[in-house]
C-alpha cells in the first residue's frame, strides 16, 4: 500500500479537518520565529508522507518574495548591503516570521483538507465546497507556468468545475483506531515548539 492510499483510507475527511483546526493555534500564535520554522518543516514532512505533491521551488520562490517584500520598509540593525537595497535584522526576522506562517498554513492545509470532506448544514456545505476548492487549487499548483496566464487559469477552474459537477463517492473512509493514535501523536508535536517557545 502507497503512502497516499494509507492516508486516505486510514482517516476520514472530517476527523482530519478536525486535527486541521486543533493545530493551527499552535502555529498563528506561536511567538518564536525559529520554531515556526521547526512547524513548517514538519508539516512540509507531513505532506510528503501522505503522498501529496508539493512544489520545492515554488515554496522557496513565495517564501523569498515575502522576505523581499517585508523589506520595502527596512528597520532594525543593517546587516548589509546590495545597493541601495538594505538588509535588516528586524525586516528579514519579521519576513521569515510571515513566510514560514503563510507556508506552513498551505502545508497544513494540504494534509488536513481533502476534496470528500463534508460539512453538515448550508454554511458547513459552503466552506467545505472553499476548502475544496482551495485544496484542489494547490494541488494543481503546478499547471500555471505563467506562459499564457489567463488561459492556464481558465483551463484550471474549468477542470475545478467539473470536477464539482461529480457526484460524490458512494463509500466514505473512517479513522482507523491506529489513525487517532497517529493524530494524536501528530497533534503533540505540532504544539511542541510552541511550547518550547515559552521557556
Amino acid at each position: 500500500m502507497s503512502r497516499r492510499e494509507f492516508y486516505e483510507n486510514a482517516f476520514s475527511a472530517r476527523v482530519l479537518f478536525i486535527t486541521g483546526l486543533i493545530i493551527m493555534p499552535a502555529l498563528l500564535f506561536n511567538p518564536g520565529t525559529e520554531y515556526r520554522v521547526i512547524q513548517f518543516l514538519f508539516f512540509w514532512f507531513l505532506t510528503w508522507v501522505c503522498g501529496r505533491k508539493t512544489d520545492f521551488w515554488f515554496t522557496i520562490l513565495i517564501s523569498l518574495f515575502i522576505i523581499v517584500f517585508n523589506h520595502l520598509v527596512p528597520y532594525g540593525r543593517v546587516m548589509f548591503s546590495v545597493g541601495a537595497f538594505k538588509i535588516t535584522s528586524g525586516a528579514l526576522e519579521a519576513g521569515i516570521h510571515r513566510a514560514v506562517t503563510l507556508q506552513g498554513l498551505v502545508m497544513l492545509s494540504k494534509v488536513t483538507i481533502r476534496q470528500d470532506l463534508k460539512i453538515p448544514g448550508a454554511f458547513g456545505q459552503l466552506l467545505g465546497e472553499s476548502l475544496r476548492m482551495f485544496s484542489a487549487i494547490m494541488s494543481r499548483k503546478y499547471k500555471i507556468t505563467g506562459k499564457n496566464l489567463i488561459t492556464e487559469i481558465d483551463s484550471l477552474m474549468f477542470e475545478l468545475t467539473e470536477e464539482a459537477a461529480l457526484p460524490p463517492a458512494a463509500k466514505e473512509s473512517h479513522t482507523k483506531p491506529a489513525g487517532y493514535v497517529i493524530l494524536f501523536v501528530i497533534i503533540i508535536l505540532s504544539w511542541l515548539p510552541f511550547g518550547m517557545s515559552y521557556l
